[in-house]
């Protein structure tokens, strides 16, 4: 159903994606499972036009990210397109090839903010995770940053691996200066499905950990904001989809698609355009992606008549379509989901698999033969 454009408000945000090359291998990693090559990433000139009718559209804010968006030779004019614009830009990174030359330079460029990913609170489990011996470049990084005098942000995705080490991860972002500090429980898509088994964490752990969390959210609240994202698999409503699908943002995928949120493209029943095609404009308001789950008129019961419909917009359409293979289904994760039974399976077949350890890491990897999951 096409919206009129009076029912629908203008985009705030913008997530660039310049690329999904990176160094890291996160088996949580919500890059697609067949990325797009260096060759068929967008241009300069493409981005630079991007960039324009993002804030011709009204958005504010520019997200780069990947992939490394450092691995981009053209990062320092990207930024400097939508500083030029009047757009607050955010550095989302792992760190791997922020030095301080490349960070003051960015900071020149009108860089405002950078967001550095961690996987732990300390160098062995960090390396093992993210399959890269990463935990040092990224101290280097930090440390580049705050000498630039850019805000700094940390994100660290949260798992059966890592939740133990939760109050390390935190003394660390203490330690480094961190304006705020990003806990966000792994969403399963992807690379991350593939690896829920090894992922998926327990109930006691997800409660110790938000223990800890909320200890640390008190005691540091004059010095470090810590946002705390729900792991969706424990909770009994779900979370709306990005904000609500086609509501607060877009993302241009490093080939040019464009989506309402980082991981619709997973969803093979829907045509997203290209921005080689049509303008963010037209895409915004017109196109039937966008269109396709805003308002409640989409929605299947017990969605349609729930009263928290217009809370949750019905759960994400990508972990509907993950699970059930239907993006109009209920999202399993809601309690009253007639697939709800599907998230009570995984949480037994991940604490059967931890006990017994028999699930390897499936590393995130550019461009090998695509992992079977088993059903």
């Amino acid at each position: 159903m096409i919206r009129s454009k009076n029912e629908v408000e203008p985009p705030y945000s913008l997530l660039a994606e310049l690329t999904h090359r990176c160094p890291l291998h996160c088996p949580y990693c919500s890059n697609p499972i067949e990325m797009t090559s260096k060759e068929t990433e967008i241009t300069t000139e493409e981005w630079n036009r991007v960039l324009s009718e993002a804030a011709d559209l009204g958005v504010v804010e520019v997200h780069f990210s990947g992939g490394e968006p450092l691995l981009r030779d053209d990062l320092n004019v990207l930024i400097s397109r939508a500083h030029s614009l009047e757009m607050y830009s955010n550095l989302i990174t792992s760190g791997i090839g922020l030095t301080m030359e490349k960070a003051a330079q960015l900071k020149a460029a009108g860089l405002e903010n950078v967001q550095v990913s961690f996987q732990a609170g300390e160098a062995r489990l960090s390396n093992i995770i993210g399959g890269y011996k990463a935990f040092e470049k990224k101290r280097e990084a930090v440390y580049a940053v705050k000498e630039a005098q850019l805000h700094l942000s940390l994100n660290v995705v949260l798992h059966q691996m890592n939740l133990e080490n939760l109050n390390d991860i935190i003394l660390l972002a203490e330690e480094m200066g961190a304006e705020r500090l990003e806990l966000a429980n792994t969403q399963y898509y992807n690379w991350a499905l593939l690896n829920r088994n090894r992922l998926l964490p327990s109930r006691d752990q997800v409660e110790r950990a938000r223990e800890v969390y909320e200890e640390a959210k008190v005691r540091l609240r004059r010095k470090m904001e810590i946002i705390w994202v729900i792991p969706d698999y424990y909770s009994s409503t779900p979370k709306p989809c990005m904000g609500g699908w086609g509501a607060i943002g877009l993302t241009v995928a490093p080939n040019g698609v464009v989506l309402p949120c980082p991981t619709a493209g997973m969803i093979k029943d829907l045509s997203f355009e290209n921005i080689r095609d049509a303008s963010l404009r037209d895409i915004w308001y017109d196109s039937m992606s966008f269109n396709n789950f805003r308002g409640d008129e989409w929605m299947p019961e017990p969605c349609r008549s729930c009263d928290l419909r217009h809370e949750d917009g019905g759960g994400c359409r990508c972990q509907a379509f993950a699970l059930t293979g239907d993006a109009y289904a209920t999202d399993p994760t809601c309690m009253w989901a007639p697939d709800h039974q599907l998230i009570e399976n995984a949480i037994q077949d991940a604490k059967s698999a931890s006990s017994t350890q028999t699930s390897p890491i499936i590393y995130r990897r550019h461009f090998q033969d695509k992992p079977a999951l088993k059903k």
